[in-house]
């Protein structure tokens, strides 16, 4: 939109064209419904009093006006990444890894190996975009080019996203306020939508449920994460998802991955959970700090998960059963 119709068009139209436009009036206390006059008639009726009161000048309001359209029509540009790939780099001991990692949305890789094999490396160098600048001299992909500064803000600086075991909230601010101020910064339209669902998803997922109005400071680990995940699936806009280890995190491990995946990410995981290593699209094994192989997930081993998933059902009733302050009477009570 041209800066000059911007600021000139009566806002009742630019509201009635994108209803966002009203947050940035709320939050200066502007009451701009049913709004004849343009941006500039308006910030012209402003009494000397509200200027004082705001701490902001006529002039710099219509500078933040201007750059949060701009930003809210940037975050309609962002380019889809079409592929993720990790080329080869070395391994601890200085030699060629025997293969490279191609990803694509919708799908889920996992990252396989023994503690301390490299995995959590790999996922910092996606991370950090390594351009043969890390100790694995790797080079990190988007789009099938090298990525950099450059690439991260054509993505509008919502490349990646990082979910791990360890996550706390320092802010004092309870859910909804929390969520709503992450949705108004990614310029949503449906802001209160959008933060209504991410708490009914994370509900779902952490199995432990909290009102909007609990501080995020008194969330379990179990709900942090439940919260993070949902929050990355709905309202965060990074389309490459990194997990790691989130096996003994308190969520509901396979519907919080199917969640991503239907939200069109890349995601990659370090796990050593067999359950999510073969729910998974393919796994990259990690030896002595390198890729080592890549194996497809193949037919016996999906049958194989269904048993698996049978009994880790049987394992999840036993352990809420128990912690419920019941007793077993028989076995049969949880198969």
């Amino acid at each position: 939109m041209e800066t000059n119709k911007l600021l000139n068009e009566p806002l009742c139209g630019l509201i009635e064209e994108k209803p966002i436009f009203s947050d940035f009036f709320t939050s200066f206390n502007i009451d701009t419904r049913n709004e004849q006059k343009s941006f500039l008639e308006l910030m012209d009726t402003l009494p000397f009093d509200y200027w004082e009161e705001n701490g902001i000048s006529h002039h710099e309001m219509i500078e933040m006006f201007v750059d949060y359209v701009k930003g809210m029509s940037s975050a309609d540009e962002i380019v889809k990444i079409e592929s993720l790939e990790i080329l080869a780099g070395v391994d601890k001991n200085g030699k060629s890894e025997l293969c490279n990692l191609f990803l694509q949305p919708s799908e889920i890789t996992c990252i396989v190996g023994p503690t301390g094999a490299g995995k959590s490396r790999l996922l910092a160098d996606i991370e950090w975009l390594a351009n043969a600048d890390t100790p694995t001299k790797r080079k990190v992909l988007i789009n099938g080019k090298l990525s950099d500064e450059d690439t991260v803000n054509q993505f509008g600086g919502k490349l990646i996203a990082q979910i791990t075991q360890n996550m706390n909230f320092v802010l004092d601010m309870d859910v909804h306020s929390f969520l709503m101020l992450h949705a108004q910064s990614r310029f949503l339209e449906n802001a209160g939508q959008k933060v209504d669902e991410v708490i009914e998803l994370a509900n779902e997922l952490s199995g432990e449920c909290f009102d909007p109005q609990t501080p995020v400071t008194f969330l379990s680990g179990g709900q942090s994460r439940a919260l993070m995940i949902a929050d990355v699936a709905c309202i965060g806009q990074a389309p490459i998802v990194l997990i790691d280890e989130i096996e003994n995190a308190g969520v509901d491990k396979k519907k919080a991955l199917q969640l991503l995946v239907n939200k069109d990410k890349i995601v990659l995981m370090a796990t050593h959970d067999p359950l999510l290593i073969l729910l998974a699209d393919r796994r990259v094994i990690i030896k002595n700090g390198g890729m080592n192989k890549i194996v497809t997930t193949n037919e016996k081993e999906k049958a194989f998960y269904l048993k698996l998933e049978q009994l880790d059902n049987t394992m999840q009733a036993a352990r809420n059963f128990l912690r419920l302050g019941n007793e077993l009477t028989t076995t049969n009570e949880l198969i």
